[in-house]
């Protein structure tokens, strides 16, 4: 298991020396008054304490990704682990610092009106309608996967997939339209302590019970011969670095009370995300004794969420393991609820229309509901394969977004643009190969992705440097 502790070692200084770097070159500034003071509203606008906006923030973004995501990325082997931690250093938590900052440098707008502000009019609408996609995608996969799991646990008895999807579907319709202190603020702190509880429940049963690793290798061990390139670096995306947090990130830009809380709050939960799919990754790899077993238990025995199942009981026993359940369970529920509410808060501010009357809420979230929930009769793998590719697409996006900021304000963009110009290889590749793409060889793939990430870093660097006119 030494691979793995050292995976969690190197996360952890991570965020004490790297994250710090990424602070001081922002420049956050405590003198700043922040909106949730400026424009306080008693529904999105709302002071927390920093501790529960860090809880908060990190079930809005930890959702069935940094779990299902990193047991899928497990079939590559231990390169897995170099992708979430060093994905989650340099690319995931500066993609989430940033854009929860520049949020909260402009009034805790949406991240399509951030991207709008530093990439321009064309790439806000585009951004407008790329995110409200992407949030109506996570919503009803993390309505879908959270049904799956409460129907394997029969929870009070109820097996039926359809009863637990109302339920759930209830509840984000009362999470996506009420204050955010009503319901969120109190019941996410409570999650959030379950979900790290879990989650160190589980890693510490492995090293304590001598699990065993493959020995470390960089070769490719996919029992299907999956390319590493591009397609582990997107089916393991919340746990090393993700579009989606983005959205959610503007949620608690609107809550915080200084400026000086963003490390801890929005790189600080991206590295608590990058430690949970360390330990789900290490535990699908351990648990059924090397990669063969893993797939077969994710071919035999109920895909992801029977895998989480037989991993959480197996290592926990009946009791530990439904309360471990029930703490992954809260991952997909907490992440679905506030991709609706930041759908509602990104229509909201696109078309300038005032959220503090219930009747305005409503108006908006009813429909994204309802959407979501007649998606939940499609396929849920096809679902998951386009949610995968945007939510990359999107990281790159804002971290260009990020870079452009950097530049109009003096400073050095290499930080932003160094892991925009991976997305973008990343991005580009992945959809040129995804069966649910172009299909294209690896042979056409790779060097046509290097070409447009070079592309667009050649095009930032002659476009954007000519343009320093935005401060924030």
């Amino acid at each position: 298991m030494i691979q793995f502790i050292l995976g969690i070692i190197i996360l952890i200084a991570g965020y004490f020396l790297y994250g710090e770097v990424v602070d001081k070159h922002f420049g956050a500034d405590d003198s700043r008054e922040t909106p949730a003071t400026r424009l306080k509203d008693g529904v999105d606008f709302m002071p927390m304490s920093w501790p529960r906006i860090f809880l908060i923030q990190l079930l809005n973004i930890a959702g069935l990704g940094p779990i299902f995501g990193a047991i899928q990325g497990a079939l590559f082997g231990p390169a897995a682990f170099l992708w979430i931690a060093f994905g989650c250093i340099f690319a995931g938590g500066v993609h989430d610092y940033f854009s929860g900052m520049l949020s909260l440098r402009h009034d805790g707008q949406s991240i399509s009106e951030i991207v709008g502000i530093y990439l321009g009019e064309g790439a806000r609408k585009v951004m407008r309608v790329f995110s409200v996609i992407l949030l109506i995608l996570v919503g009803t996969v993390f309505m879908t996967g959270p049904a799956n799991l409460l129907t394997n646990l029969k929870l009070f008895g109820l097996g039926s997939f359809n009863i637990w999807l109302i339920i759930v579907l209830v509840y984000y319709f009362l999470a996506t339209i009420l204050p955010i202190d009503k319901l969120i603020g109190k019941l996410y702190p409570i999650f959030g302590l379950s979900l790290l509880v879990m989650a160190f429940g589980i890693g510490g049963k492995l090293v304590i019970d001598g699990y065993q690793l493959p020995a470390f290798t960089l070769t490719n061990l996919h029992p299907a011969g999956l390319p590493i390139w591009a397609i582990l670096f997107t089916t393991i995306a919340c746990g090393a670095i993700s579009g989606f947090h983005a959205t959610q990130s503007p949620m608690m830009a609107r809550c915080m009370t200084k400026e000086s809380y963003g490390r801890r709050i929005f790189y600080g939960s991206m590295i608590a995300e990058g430690i949970i799919a360390m330990i789900w990754a290490a535990a699908g790899m351990a648990f059924f004794n090397g990669i063969p077993g893993l797939q077969d238990a994710l071919t035999n025995g109920g895909g992801a969420a029977g895998v989480v199942n037989t991993i959480s009981k197996g290592l926990l026993g009946s009791i530990g393991g439904v309360l471990a359940m029930l703490g992954v369970v809260a991952c997909p529920i907490t992440s679905g609820d506030t991709a609706f509410r930041s759908a509602r808060l990104t229509i909201a501010d696109a078309i300038k229309y005032e959220q503090g009357p219930i009747k305005n809420r409503l108006i908006l979230a009813i429909p994204l509901l309802g959407v979501g929930f007649g998606l939940t009769r499609i396929d849920f793998n096809i679902i998951w394969r386009y949610f995968a590719w945007s939510n990359q697409t999107l990281a790159m996006i804002v971290l260009w977004a990020a870079a452009a900021y950097l530049v109009k304000n003096d400073k050095s963009h290499w930080i932003t643009s160094i892991p925009a110009t991976f997305m973008s290889a990343v991005s580009a590749t992945y959809i040129l190969q995804a069966p649910e793409g172009f299909k294209l060889s690896t042979t056409i793939s790779y060097p046509v992705g290097a070409a447009v990430a070079i592309g667009a870093l050649v095009y930032f660097i002659f476009k954007v440097n000519g343009k320093k006119t935005i401060n924030a």
